[in-house]
């Protein structure tokens, strides 16, 4: 099955929700930056999470960036997404190794340490919104939880997994958030706090066969859920030689004349799909040509 996104209400309005599988694109991630299992797991998190924040973006132009920075191996992991389902991402150091952690699972906390995590809304106003909250676990899900309540003042239950096959392939990944409207009354709430007490992973779930909508009917049980909209998503970079000439150029003529005069081609790395763009020397000095700085 295909990765999607399925939003939802509950409660009468009173509860807006989101669910998603993205086995496929965490598995593209993994192949695309050869992560290891824990960073794979860290980052497929992220993505799930990208790929529903981005959903609830309202503009069409509308880019979500959340950023995790921590003193663990793996440094940090940066997910950007859109508003049509497209999310992209990479971590600093992806072929970080550490042993289970005291439940025998990947230890993802361990691999992140502690820091912060940044989450930033380009909605195409002068500058954008920036939020950032101090890590609570570094188990991403639990971080987002928090930097919701007192950044977005959203009261929300986030979960997110990446379940490994033995040969390190992603077997399953996904996620929900699960989210109180301002007029949410007691009951409803109380009913939540129950379903939710009720399940054991994201990973459990969806590895019982739970789609995103099946999922979310077992979160909202009793709540009367209804299954607004799905969206298909999808792991997508959107670099392209033209955008890395621009930055080329941007450099500046002294930068490009330094390189011209070692006399060999240059390569440029995108972060967040790992293609390679090769310059001759002859290719930089057009882009020098183009340089007004």
């Amino acid at each position: 099955m295909s990765d999607y996104i399925v939003r939802a209400t509950a409660g009468d309005a009173q509860i807006r929700a989101f669910a998603c599988s993205t086995r496929e694109l965490a598995e593209q991630a993994r192949q695309i930056h050869n992560t290891s299992p824990v960073v794979t797991a860290a980052l497929g998190r992220l993505l799930s999470a990208g790929v529903m924040m981005g959903s609830m973006l309202k503009g069409e132009n509308d880019i979500l960036t959340l950023q995790i920075r921590g003193d663990g191996p793996m440094k940090g992991i940066t997910v950007t997404a859109d508003s049509k389902g497209t999310v992209k991402g990479y971590p600093v150091e992806p072929a970080v190794i550490l042993p289970a952690n005291a439940v025998g699972k990947l230890d993802v906390a361990g691999a992140i340490g502690q820091g912060s995590l940044s989450v930033i809304k380009d909605m195409g106003l002068k500058e954008p919104y920036v939020g950032q909250t101090l890590l609570q676990t570094g188990e991403i899900a639990e971080d987002l939880t928090y930097y919701f309540a007192t950044s977005e003042q959203v009261p929300s239950s986030v979960g997110l997994g990446v379940l490994m096959n033995q040969n390190n392939t992603v077997k399953q990944a996904g996620g929900f958030i699960i989210q109180l409207m301002p007029f949410a009354q007691d009951a409803v709430i109380d009913r939540l706090e129950e379903n939710l007490a009720k399940v054991s992973s994201v990973t459990r779930l969806l590895d019982d066969g739970n789609t995103p909508e099946q999922m979310l009917e077992i979160l909202l049980e009793g709540l009367n859920p209804e299954m607004n909209e799905t969206m298909p998503v999808r792991f997508a970079c959107n670099c392209n030689r033209s955008k890395i000439e621009k930055v080329l150029i941007s450099l500046g003529r002294q930068e490009l004349s330094d390189m011209i005069e070692e006399g060999q081609e240059i390569e440029v790395n995108c972060h967040f799909c790992n293609t390679h763009y090769k310059f001759s020397v002859d290719e930089l000095k057009a882009l020098k040509t183009k340089s007004r700085c």
